[in-house]
């Protein structure tokens, strides 16, 4: 099951409280708009305001901070990212070589310059990996 985020997480405790979003707002001396860009992940509230938060929401800080995305988590989505295109390049490449020459519109050299960019893909995602 995928992690919630903080806007998620205060959302839910919000709503969990039959609060509004003004009503927490009030409570945290902030716009409910304020509000409703936290939970929307448009914007966090202010560290030094987790306390408070987490005092209006009736839980710990420690919930509002698991919450929080972790560094490696965001890794993980940019490595998934960058082995994906070290993956589609070479294919398209190979395509564009085949495409290429079906409709006789690339030269040998050219030919030879795309394949290499799709090889040089291959080795970087088996470097890599």
């Amino acid at each position: 099951m995928a992690k919630k985020s903080m806007g998620e997480i205060i959302s839910a405790l919000r709503k969990e409280r039959n609060m509004t979003q003004r009503e927490l707002a009030e409570k945290m001396n902030v716009t409910d708009k304020a509000v409703s860009k936290w939970e929307w992940g448009l914007s966090c509230t202010d560290v030094s305001s987790l306390p408070d938060l987490a005092k209006a929401l009736g839980v710990p800080v420690e919930t509002l901070l698991d919450a929080a995305p972790k560094g490696d988590q965001k890794e993980g989505e940019v490595d998934k990212i960058v082995n994906l295109v070290l993956k589609a390049v070479p294919l398209a490449m190979g395509v564009a070589v085949v495409v290429g020459s079906v409709l006789g519109n690339i030269d040998a050299s050219s030919a030879v310059s795309l394949l290499g960019i799709g090889v040089f893909c291959i080795g970087l995602y088996l470097i890599k990996n």
